[in-house]
């Protein structure tokens, strides 16, 4: 009968052998993260052509880590003066080395109070790691 801890070593073992596997041992490793998530709204609720913010934050984060990413999702939130507020939004994201997320992210968080000013908006949302920041 096996154990749980032989079991967890076993799992433990597979997990590093993937890690240590040649084909990994060569590859460049971006171990972070950030995404911009850009409103589909002027003043809250007022539908909007984003494309423009989109091209200038994809440009922003390529200049910053060599390369971005954009997707098209529907954001909820509860806006403090309008109740609920649904909207297409489109999310910009760069994997990046830790060394120049830090050289860079003064920079990317003046972008969003920038961007905030100019969509009139109450937040613009910075996920860096997997945390979500209210720019």
């Amino acid at each position: 009968m096996m154990t749980g801890s032989f079991l967890r070593s076993c799992k433990l073992t597979k997990s590093k052998n993937i890690m240590n596997h040649k084909t990994l041992k060569n590859l460049i490793v971006l171990e972070s993260n950030v995404k911009i998530y850009i409103p589909g709204t002027i003043d809250i609720n007022i539908a909007s052509d984003n494309s423009k913010f989109v091209d200038n934050t994809l440009k922003l984060l390529s200049d910053y880590f060599g390369g971005s990413t954009s997707y098209q999702a529907l954001g909820c939130w509860n806006s403090v003066n309008n109740g609920l507020i649904k909207e297409n939004i489109t999310v910009c994201e760069s994997y990046c080395k830790e060394i120049d997320l830090k050289k860079h992210i003064e920079s990317i968080i003046n972008y969003c109070e920038n961007l905030k000013k100019e969509l009139n908006q109450e937040n613009i949302s910075l996920e860096v790691n997997n945390k979500l920041y209210f720019v």
